[in-house]
């Protein structure tokens, strides 16, 4: 059964659900693109950086999501209250980008092997939390969901165990961030996912056609492709993505690579 709240949401929702948002990435960029989520708790902003790196602003505060690249990139948007970071790859973590964004209020939420790389006084801000655990931030709970590869030559890169995707429960409304991952069962089970973040480049991750066939399986009501740039021809078509996603899911784009 759909909780009350989320039915609220999804009456309050933008029109058009069940189709693709086609705004150019060139223009949305020009915007300095972000969208709105109008949910039970108050409004969801999200801003995509590039690649990975997302802030959003949120009821609970401003959250930063794999924030790496020049400190240039973050400037005007608010500091970041807390920061989640998935898991220690290069385009996910970079103890310099942190040191530049990460305020003396800041909180950060890491999986086990990004906590034991920070700097003690970075720890004293941090909190790590392990495959299937939970961390709270200002009431706000958030799930540590396993990402993971499962395709045998892949494994080396995401092994089972290590990195995390998160799920954030705002009130009525859960936004799932994939992380580097492959279709695993953890991210088919999902339920009541409001907002989706799903990565898909090779030979990193997986492609167009296995992400799509997950959505289309839990189900979110709004699902951004993203982490889609690959190496030896691995790049992924987001828009090839979109028309695979089945449902009543809607698809959006942003410009994550300008």
């Amino acid at each position: 059964m759909t909780h009350p709240s989320r039915r609220r949401f999804i009456a309050g929702a933008a029109a058009g659900v069940g189709t693709i948002t086609l705004l150019p990435f060139a223009a949305r960029a020009a915007a300095h693109a972000s969208d709105s989520f109008d949910t039970p708790g108050g409004m969801i902003k999200v801003h995509p950086v590039a690649h990975a790196s997302i802030v959003m602003e949120t009821p609970k505060g401003t959250i930063y999501v794999d924030p790496v690249g020049e400190p240039a990139q973050y400037e005007g948007f608010p500091e970041a209250d807390l920061v989640l970071i998935t898991h220690e790859h290069g385009d996910h973590y970079n103890a310099d980008t942190l040191k530049a964004l990460v305020k003396d209020n800041t909180k950060l939420i890491t999986n086990p092997a990004v906590f034991g790389k920070l700097s003690e006084e970075m720890k004293a801000q941090a909190s790590e939390v392990a495959n299937g655990g939970m961390a709270d931030y200002q009431g706000l709970k958030i799930e540590a969901i396993p990402a993971y590869n499962i395709t045998e030559e892949r494994k080396k890169f995401h092994p089972q165990g290590r990195d995390n995707g998160y799920v954030l429960n705002f009130e009525g409304f859960r936004v799932y961030i994939s992380g580097d991952t492959e279709d695993i069962p953890e991210m088919r089970a999902l339920k009541e996912i409001d907002l989706a973040f799903v990565c898909m480049n090779l030979p990193f991750t997986m492609d167009a056609n296995a992400a799509a066939s997950a959505v289309s399986e839990f189900g979110p009501r709004f699902v951004y492709p993203y982490h889609y740039r690959g190496r030896d021809g691995g790049t992924q078509d987001p828009e090839a993505f979109a028309k695979m996603v089945g449902g009543d899911t809607e698809v959006r784009f942003a410009p994550w690579y300008g």
